[in-house]
C-alpha cells in the first residue's frame, strides 16, 4: 500500500479546506435529512416521522462509522447482522426474515439478484446514502411483489445548495483504506449529484484469543481481502414546485476472498473460494408529475446488470483447480422493468394510491467448459392502498395487491450427454392484503395496530438448482406466505427524547422447506413448512444534558419450526441489546461509544451454534477547521474472539482514522 500517496492526499485536502471558512458543522458531519432524495422514498402515510411501522437511519451511519449497508442496518432494533461464511456475504434478518423475504431497493428500485433473491450487503457501501429505511411486515403495496417480511430501501442524496461537498480519506487496520467524495449542485430547476468511493482491505486482524487451526494460524485472517469501488451520478430537473424528473446511474465493481472455515463442526469443510469480480450496474429514471392539484403520477423505469465469477481452488495456495470440487462459475444476470404509481386525494378523508409493477429477470450461468443455461422470469403486480382519515387523529389504511410470476424460460444441463433441455414451465399467483389502524393523539405520537398477509415467489435457485447433486429441482413451488400481527407505538416525548416500541407475531405457511430422502440420500424443496416468529423491540433515545446523550435498544425474536421442530432456524439470536452514548466537549471534540450484546444463535439447521458475545466500539472526532474534522476509533475494543457464523471469526481489535471534509 502506498502510504506516501495517501499522506500527500490528506495534506492537500487539509491545505485546500484550511483556506476557506464556511459555517461550523456538527462534529460527526451528519447527513442532513433535507438532502434526502424524496422521489426515492416509499411510504404508507406520506410522512415517515409519523410511521410507527418502519425505522430509518441517516446521521447514525457515519457517526458510528458503518462502512457498508449490512453493518449500518445492525444499528436498528429488530434487525440482525449475519454472515454467510461459506460465501463471505453480509446479510441481515428483519424480525427473522432473510433478504429473499425482505428485498433490497435503491430509491424504490429492486436490486436483489434474480438467481437467488439475495444481495451481498457487504458490497454496498454507505458513503453516498442519505437514509436507509426499513419496513417490517406491514409495508406499502407500492413496493411491489415479494415483500413477505418487509422491505429495505436505500435512499440516495439530493443537493440543496449551489455547491455541496463532503468526503473522507482514511486508513483501516488490515492494510486498508477508504476514499469517498460526494459533490452536489442545485441550480434551481436543475440539480446534479455525483459520488466516487473505494473501500479496500488486504485482510483483517483476528483476536489474540483465537486458537490457531489447520487453515488459519492466527494474526491476519487468511483470504479475507476486499476491494469495492462505486461511482454514481444523478441528474435532476424540477420545472416547478410539484414536478421532478431524475436520471441515475450507479456502477459497482468489487473483488473479494472467502476466508476458509475454521470451526469444530465435522460436517463442514474448508472451501478455497475467491471472487475475481462482483460487478453491478444500474440505470434508472424516476419522475413525479402533478396531474391536478390533488393527484400525481410517479414513474420508475430501471435496467440492472449483475455479473460475477466464483473461482473454487484445490487448496489454500489458490493456484490450482484439478479436483472435482474446483471450478470457475460464471453468473450473468439482467433485470429490467418499471412501475407506475397514481395518487389522488379523492376527498378530504381519502388519500388513494394505485400502482402497477412489471419486472423481467434474466439469469445466465455456466461453469468453465459448459454451455450457458438461461432462465427468464417475469413478474407483474397490481396494487391499491388508501389512507382513510376516520377522524383528525384516527386513520385506517387498507391495501391489497395481486401478483403473478411467469417462467418464460428454464434450461436444464445434462452433464452426462452435455446437452441442454427445457425444464417444465410454471406460473404462480399470490394475493397480498393488509390493513392498519393508526391513532395520532399528538403531532409526534402514534399508536398502530396492523395485520398483513404477504407472500414471496420461489426464486430460480429454489425451483431449479440441483445443489451440487444433493437435490432434485421442483419447478412447481408455490409462493410462501406469512401473516403478520403487530402493535406499535412511537412517541417524540420531548424535543430530543424519542421512543419506539412494538410487539409482533408472524405465522409462516407454505414455507419452502427441505424435505429429505425423496429419493435415497436426495432432498427436495417443497411447500411443506409452517413456522411461528414472535417477539418485540424497543428503542429509546435520552439526552442527559446539552453535551451528553445516550440511548438503548433491545430486540427479542423467537422462531420455531412448527412442521419440523428438529430443524433449527439459523443466524438470528433470541436477544440483542445495543447501548450507546455520545458526548460533545469544548465544542470541538465529540466522543461516541456503543456496546452490543447478542445471545447464542444457530449456524446450522442441525444445531451447531455460534456463542453469545459482547462487543465494544469507540470513536472520537476533533474539529480542526470550519470544514475539517479528524476522526479516529477502535472497533472491538476489548479484542473479543467472536463469530456471527460458527467457524468464521469476526475481526479482533481494529483501528481506523479519517480526515473528513464537508460544507453540509
Amino acid at each position: 500500500m502506498n502510504y506516501n500517496f495517501y499522506t500527500a492526499l490528506l495534506g492537500k485536502i487539509i491545505l485546500c479546506t484550511w483556506l476557506t471558512q464556511p459555517a461550523f458543522s456538527q462534529l460527526a458531519i451528519p447527513i442532513d435529512s433535507n438532502r434526502t432524495f424524496r422521489l426515492g422514498e416509499v411510504t404508507v402515510l406520506g410522512r415517515r416521522s409519523l410511521d410507527s411501522t418502519s425505522t430509518a437511519l441517516s446521521r447514525q451511519i457515519e457517526a458510528f462509522n458503518r462502512l457498508d449497508v449490512g453493518r449500518a442496518l445492525n444499528l436498528l432494533p429488530g434487525v440482525t447482522l449475519s454472515n454467510v461464511g461459506a460465501r463471505n456475504e453480509s446479510m441481515v434478518y428483519v424480525r427473522g426474515f432473510d433478504l429473499r423475504q425482505v428485498p433490497v431497493f435503491i430509491d424504490g428500485i429492486p436490486v436483489y439478484v434474480p438467481y437467488d433473491g439475495y444481495v451481498d450487503l457487504g458490497r454496498f457501501t454507505t458513503f453516498d446514502l442519505a437514509e436507509i429505511n426499513v419496513s417490517k411486515g406491514f409495508s406499502s403495496v407500492t413496493y411491489g411483489p415479494n415483500t413477505l417480511g418487509g422491505a429495505i430501501n436505500l435512499v440516495s442524496r439530493r443537493p440543496q445548495k449551489e455547491l455541496e461537498f463532503d468526503g473522507r480519506a482514511g486508513l483501516l487496520s488490515g492494510q486498508g483504506h477508504r476514499l469517498n467524495l460526494n459533490l452536489g449542485s442545485n441550480l434551481g430547476k436543475f440539480y446534479l449529484q455525483g459520488s466516487a468511493s473505494q473501500l479496500k482491505q488486504q485482510t483483517f486482524p483476528l483476536s489474540t484469543d483465537f486458537v490457531p487451526q489447520t487453515q488459519e494460524d492466527g494474526g491476519n485472517r487468511e483470504n479475507a481481502y476486499r476491494n469495492d469501488r462505486k461511482y454514481s451520478l444523478k441528474v435532476g430537473f424540477t420545472p416547478n414546485a410539484t414536478d421532478e424528473y431524475a436520471l441515475s446511474y450507479i456502477n459497482q465493481q468489487g473483488t473479494k476472498g472467502t476466508p476458509p472455515y475454521v470451526g469444530s463442526d465435522s460436517r463442514q469443510v474448508a472451501r478455497f473460494w475467491q471472487w475475481p469480480y462482483w460487478n453491478k450496474e444500474s440505470l434508472y429514471f424516476i419522475s413525479r408529475t402533478a396531474i391536478t392539484t390533488n393527484s400525481y403520477l410517479k414513474v420508475r423505469l430501471f435496467y440492472d446488470k449483475f455479473k460475477n465469477l466464483l473461482s473454487a481452488f484445490d487448496n489454500n495456495t489458490y493456484t490450482t483447480q484439478t479436483r472435482g470440487s474446483s471450478f470457475n462459475s460464471y453468473y450473468n444476470d439482467e433485470t429490467q422493468g418499471g412501475s407506475l404509481e397514481y395518487g389522488n386525494r379523492i376527498a378530504a378523508s381519502h388519500n388513494l394510491k394505485a400502482s402497477v409493477h412489471y419486472k423481467q429477470d434474466r439469469h445466465r450461468e455456466n461453469n468453465a467448459g459448459e454451455p450457458v443455461r438461461t432462465f427468464i422470469d417475469q413478474t407483474l403486480s397490481v396494487g391499491i392502498e388508501d389512507v382513510w382519515a376516520l377522524t383528525k387523529k384516527l386513520s385506517l389504511v387498507p391495501g391489497v395487491s395481486y401478483n403473478r410470476r411467469q417462467s418464460l424460460r428454464a434450461e436444464n444441463y445434462e452433464s452426462a450427454t452435455k446437452t441442454i433441455s427445457s425444464f417444465p414451465g410454471n406460473n404462480s399467483d399470490a394475493v397480498n392484503a393488509q390493513v392498519g389502524l393508526f391513532y395520532n393523539p399528538a403531532l409526534q405520537r402514534q399508536l398502530s395496530l396492523t395485520i398483513a398477509k404477504k407472500t414471496r415467489f420461489a426464486t430460480v435457485k429454489d425451483r431449479y438448482s440441483y445443489r451440487m447433486g444433493a437435490a432434485i429441482p421442483n419447478p412447481d413451488l408455490k409462493a410462501e406466505s406469512a401473516l403478520h400481527l403487530e402493535a406499535a407505538y412511537a412517541d417524540q416525548l420531548t424535543r430530543y427524547v424519542s421512543l419506539q416500541a412494538s410487539a409482533f407475531y408472524s405465522r409462516l405457511t407454505d414455507a419452502i422447506q427441505q424435505v429429505n430422502n425423496v429419493q435415497p440420500g436426495i432432498y427436495q424443496f417443497q411447500n411443506t413448512g409452517q413456522a411461528e416468529f414472535y417477539g418485540g423491540d424497543v428503542s429509546l433515545k435520552i439526552p442527559v444534558n446539552t453535551v451528553f446523550q445516550a440511548g438503548a435498544q433491545y430486540s427479542y425474536i423467537h422462531r420455531q419450526n412448527v412442521s419440523n421442530p428438529d430443524l433449527k432456524f439459523v443466524d438470528v439470536p433470541d436477544h440483542k441489546l445495543l447501548v450507546y452514548a455520545q458526548a460533545q466537549l469544548l465544542r470541538r471534540i465529540s466522543l461516541i461509544g456503543n456496546v452490543e450484546y447478542d445471545s447464542d444463535r444457530y449456524s446450522t439447521s442441525y444445531g451447531t451454534q455460534a456463542a453469545s458475545f459482547v462487543v465494544v466500539n469507540a470513536k472520537a472526532s476533533l474539529r480542526l477547521q470550519r470544514y475539517i474534522n479528524l476522526e479516529g476509533g477502535v472497533n472491538n475494543l476489548f479484542d473479543r474472539n467472536y463469530a456471527l457464523a460458527e467457524g468464521f471469526p469476526e475481526p479482533g481489535r481494529n483501528f481506523f482514522i479519517n480526515l473528513a471534509i464537508s460544507n453540509l
